[in-house]
């Protein structure tokens, strides 16, 4: 007894100095941020206004990296494509990366031109605006990350700017014809990721799985589903990830996609070839072929993520910057200095080292089961999805898409599994009053424990006993009860969607209490 009291207090003692290690990180890093942004700028006025920005967008970056970088990998390491290590660490490479290379030197200090900053005359009540903001939202991040909810930071620095800005000008500095494109977004985002992603995964059981050969089957199909993906992603990057870079129209980042598109299915045809008779032919076969397009696709998300919502920690810490060295006064849009973009873009990356594992295990496997085949659907209709709505001007989030997605995946298994159990109900009540018991129980059973794509092959033999086959009414509640399985994790939805609902209000009402805090605190 002593020895298990023992290893109890072991291993809570153990997580108790985990936790200690990651906080320490993490005040090491704002501490650097710190000194730094106080050597730099000791020529300016208020000094401290600017030091207290900086740190504060290096938390909201840090909580950006904790919740929001998990949609880009957490399908990945769901899969086993991926291991959290190695998502850990390619996607703070390509976050990094995206932030300082295509982060945008230009953004509007006001995200989704939530409020106008021509409505907040004085430049203090603007600094003390912006800070609110970004204590508001980033404390609602890390509430939602601590509580294991994936959230929309863009909506959560949204509701941020929408509450200080109310609690210093009024409720007309909002422009609310923004808030109520934001507020479809809640519906139409999800939705959509999840309508494409089913139909992905439904044309690969069609195509693949349903198949009495998948893994032949797989060999003609999967090359131009990698090309597919190569198309779309090819042109997400081009339309959303180097915007700032280069201007690329859409007909051209579509063309532009295409030719890469057709390249990858040359080039990957031949590869598929010679792997394809080495793989079992079953679906863990079929799905190491998703193993490599899963991996580039995480990457070139978190590459894309960086480059925009790095915007969300810095831009209105830029906003600040701009106010305090700027002399002629504030302005809707201002430059984001390199030093800004860096804090934002090591920002993101630890906070994914440090705390991003619990929010990518949520996404990669409580919500539903996932394989590398319906990652991969997950990853391209998060792609196309933001594609269409850049083209359309639908209001979206990247978050909601994917978990969008990942929704639509799983539902799309429960769908199949109780339209089968439904068919095989039907065709087994017609013969009830038969005899031979031990055969058809023998085929339920291997019918009960069959995936999905099995069982179509188990009911043609079903069909071909004809009057060999009997259920009888007890039995037949059974294998509704066997076969109607929810594939969703109910509570992870609920807590999910309320935490999307809540996201602009909580960070909003944050934001003016904050607000005015610093408010009391500055006035004499």
């Amino acid at each position: 007894m002593k020895v298990k009291e023992y290893l109890k207090i072991e291993s809570a003692t153990h997580i108790s100095r985990s936790e200690v290690g990651r906080l320490g990180t993490a005040i090491i890093f704002v501490v650097g941020v710190m000194i730094y942004t106080g050597a730099r700028f000791a020529h300016v006025d208020q000094l401290y206004l600017l030091v207290a920005a900086a740190v504060i967008g290096a938390y909201m970056a840090m909580n950006i990296g904790a919740n929001d970088v998990a949609n880009n990998v957490g399908p990945a390491v769901g899969s086993f494509a991926l291991s959290l290590t190695g998502a850990i660490v390619i996607a703070a490479l390509f976050e990094a990366a995206g932030a300082i290379i295509a982060g945008g030197d230009v953004v509007s200090t006001v995200k989704k031109g939530i409020i106008d900053p021509a409505d907040v005359p004085d430049p203090d009540v603007f600094i003390w605006v912006m800070m609110g903001a970004l204590i508001g939202a980033a404390l609602w991040l890390n509430a939602a990350t601590w509580l294991g909810a994936p959230v929309s930071t863009t909506h959560a620095i949204v509701g941020g700017v929408m509450g200080a800005g109310i609690a210093a000008v009024g409720w007309d500095v909002v422009n609310w014809d923004s808030m109520g494109k934001i507020a479809l977004s809640w519906v139409i985002s999800p939705v959509t990721g999840g309508v494409i992603a089913a139909l992905f995964l439904y044309a690969l059981k069609k195509m693949i799985f349903f198949k009495p050969q998948p893994v032949e089957a797989a060999r003609k199909v999967v090359p131009f589903m990698i090309g597919i993906m190569a198309w779309a992603f090819t042109t997400y990057i081009a339309l959303k990830g180097i915007k700032s870079l280069i201007k690329i129209d859409f007909t051209n980042a579509i063309l532009i996609g295409l030719v890469v598109g057709l390249v990858a299915i040359v080039v990957v045809r031949p590869m598929i070839n010679k792997v394809a008779p080495t793989l079992p032919d079953t679906r863990e076969g079929v799905n190491k072929l998703f193993t490599t397009p899963l991996i580039i696709s995480a990457a070139l998300l978190s590459f894309a993520h960086g480059a925009n919502d790095v915007a969300n920690a810095v831009g209105p810490l830029a906003g600040v910057v701009d106010a305090l060295t700027n002399t002629q006064g504030g302005a809707s849009k201002v430059a984001i200095p390199l030093w800004v973009m860096v804090i934002g873009a090591l920002g993101i990356s630890v906070g994914l080292a440090l705390f991003g594992p619990k929010l990518i295990r949520t996404v990669g496997s409580e919500i539903t089961e996932l394989d590398r085949s319906r990652a991969f659907c997950i990853a391209l209709a998060a792609a196309i999805t933001v594609i269409i709505a850049s083209q359309l001007g639908m209001p979206i989030s990247s978050t909601h898409v994917a978990l969008g997605a990942v929704f639509g995946v799983g539902f799309l298994r429960e769908f199949l599994e109780t339209r089968m159990s439904k068919v095989v109900e039907e065709v087994l009540i017609q013969h009830r009053g038969e005899q031979d018991f031990a055969t058809v129980e023998q085929v339920l059973m291997s019918f009960q424990n069959a995936p999905p794509e099995d069982k179509l092959r188990i009911l043609e033999k079903l069909k071909k006993m004809g009057p060999d086959a009997v259920i009888d009414a007890a039995e037949r509640k059974m294998l509704q009860k066997a076969l109607k399985r929810q594939l969703v994790h109910r509570a992870s939805l609920l807590k999910i969607v309320s935490a999307w609902i809540i996201t602009v209000p909580v960070s909003a009402v944050l934001a003016a209490m904050f607000y005015f805090v610093l408010r009391g605190m500055m006035l004499p």
